[in-house]
């Protein structure tokens, strides 16, 4: 096993417990709770229960050398979360050469970001034992995948996620960024909750397709973070319309502006339109990014749109 699996795995939290057995909670302790929770005194049971809660919240703590933490979250996968990030991250490096840029994969059960930024290897170690972040196209990256075999599946529960979580989070060593692009897996569970809660997050990027089942999910994923108390940006309307190539009639296969009454229901900003197109799947497939591979392309220019939209919205760094 490498130092760097070492680090992963052994940080913290194990895969199996110390001896392998469970032990389980007996009737009479069973009882004696029900008799606590259904006593008198309701109000010093409230009060307990808040003291606790707020112990057990983790203080928020930033991430070594990162001005600002962009995240991007789907309340549902395969919607272009993944593409919208890759390309996002690269969008702001080119609107502003003169900012350094980072990209962290935190979907540790499906990482994509390896694929798509055209990367392999495993991060080497600093001296401090910190990761360090894989870099192509000028942006420094650092995913579960470089860390697993690419065909293996992250067969872990919970606690192991959230060890391989904070490991990602605290123990690389990404210099000094401007900002952070944090790709999220989709949904609203612990991982997203883990990462809201434990590092300052300048703002999140919600991105949906047109359609109804998937804007169920993405209002979901947005009041979330707002529960978490962190700022939501706006809405990218990804797979907005497909343009037949011979004849470019337009098809709204997806539905149209959807995105646009979900940002009207919850009183945010549509960010941008990103068409079905080939170009964005192919680019995408072959690790070369098409605001990278091809920047005066119609679909590279909404990225560039889309990224020029978050920093107009971002608060004021951290110092």
């Amino acid at each position: 096993m490498g130092s760097w699996q070492r680090l992963l795995l052994f940080g913290g939290v194990s895969l199996r417990g110390g001896g392998g057995t469970s032990v389980p909670l007996g009737r009479s302790q069973v009882l004696v709770c029900r008799r606590q929770l259904s006593g008198g005194d309701s109000e010093t049971l409230k009060q307990r229960r808040s003291q606790i809660l707020s112990r057990g919240l983790p203080k928020q703590k930033p991430i070594q050398g990162v001005k600002q933490v962009i995240v991007v979250a789907s309340g549902k996968g395969g919607v272009g979360k993944s593409t919208t990030a890759v390309n996002l991250a690269l969008a702001l490096a080119a609107n502003d050469s003169s900012k350094a840029i980072g990209l962290l994969d935190v979907d540790v059960y499906g990482p994509s970001i390896p694929k798509m930024m055209n990367l392999k290897g495993n991060p080497e170690l600093s001296q401090d034992n910190l990761m360090r972040p894989l870099l192509n196209y000028g942006i420094a990256c650092m995913s579960m995948g470089f860390l697993v075999e690419e065909t293996a599946p992250v067969v872990w529960r919970g606690l192991m996620v959230m060890s391989a979580i904070e490991k990602l989070l605290r123990q690389v060593d990404w210099g000094h960024l401007d900002y952070l692009v944090v790709d999220m897996p989709p949904g609203t569970g612990d991982v997203q909750l883990s990462v809201s809660q434990n590092i300052p997050i300048s703002g999140a990027v919600i991105v949906s397709t047109p359609q109804d089942i998937a804007l169920m999910d993405a209002h979901k994923g947005a009041e979330m973070f707002r529960k978490v108390h962190v700022p939501v940006l706006g809405l990218v309307q990804n797979m907005s319309v497909f343009q037949c190539p011979q004849c470019k009639h337009k098809t709204h296969i997806f539905g149209a502006d959807g995105a646009r009454r979900l940002a009207r229901t919850l009183d945010l900003d549509v960010l941008g339109d990103v068409p079905l197109h080939l170009n964005i799947r192919e680019t995408s497939d072959t690790g070369q990014p098409i605001v990278f591979s091809q920047p005066e392309s119609d679909e590279a220019k909404a990225y560039l749109r889309i990224a020029a939209e978050v920093v107009k919205r971002l608060p004021p760094p951290l110092k």
